[in-house]
C-alpha cells in the first residue's frame, strides 16, 4: 500500500474550532478546499473572507485563502479526494454517552459523493469503535463501493481516524 498520498482537493465537514483553522491550514498550502458546514450564517461569513469564531490570526489566513480562491464554503458536499470529518461528539443524558449523531449525518451527507480512492478521516474526539461505526454508514449508503471492514488494504475507500487531542 502506497503510504504517501498527495491530495488536491479536501473537503472538511464542520466549519468549527478544528475544521476552520484545519481547512486553512491545507488551503494555505495551495490545495483546495471545500468547507461543508450544516450553518449557512457560518458558510456566508467564511464566503466572504471573515471567521465566525475566535481564533487568533484565523482571520488573517481565512481571508487569504478565500481571496485565492482555495477556500469555499457550502452546505452541501461536493466530490473531493480526502475527506475531514470534524464534526461534534458531544455526550448526552445523565449516562454520558457519546452522540454519534453528528458523525452519522457528516458520513451520510458525504456518501453520495465518494468515489473510488477518496480517503475518510474522522477528525473528533470520539469513543473506541466510532470509526468504525462510521465506515458502516458509509458502507449502508454506497453498496457500490468497498470498505476496509469488508476488504481491508484494498477497498475502494480508505478510513482513518485523527483525534484533535
Amino acid at each position: 500500500m502506497d503510504l504517501m498520498m498527495t491530495f488536491n482537493k479536501i473537503s472538511v465537514v464542520g466549519l468549527g474550532y478544528i475544521g476552520l483553522p484545519t481547512a486553512a491550514v491545507f488551503a494555505s498550502r495551495g490545495i483546495e478546499v471545500i468547507g461543508v458546514d450544516v450553518n449557512q450564517k457560518a458558510v456566508d461569513t467564511i464566503n466572504r473572507g471573515e471567521i465566525h469564531i475566535v481564533e487568533p490570526d484565523l482571520d488573517i489566513v481565512v481571508k487569504s485563502v478565500v481571496s485565492m480562491g482555495k477556500l469555499r464554503a457550502t452546505t452541501k458536499p461536493e466530490a473531493a479526494e480526502a475527506f475531514l470529518i470534524a464534526v461534534p461528539t458531544p455526550f448526552k443524558g445523565e449516562d454520558h454517552e457519546p452522540d454519534l449523531s453528528y458523525i452519522e449525518k457528516a458520513a451520510k451527507a458525504i456518501a453520495p459523493v465518494l468515489a473510488k480512492g477518496n480517503l475518510v478521516i474522522l477528525e473528533s474526539t470520539s469513543p473506541v469503535g466510532a470509526t468504525e461505526q462510521m465506515a458502516a454508514w458509509l458502507a449502508e449508503a454506497r453498496p457500490d463501493l468497498s470498505f476496509p471492514q469488508q476488504a481491508g488494504d484494498s477497498a475502494d475507500i480508505k478510513v482513518a481516524h485523527c483525534p484533535e487531542r
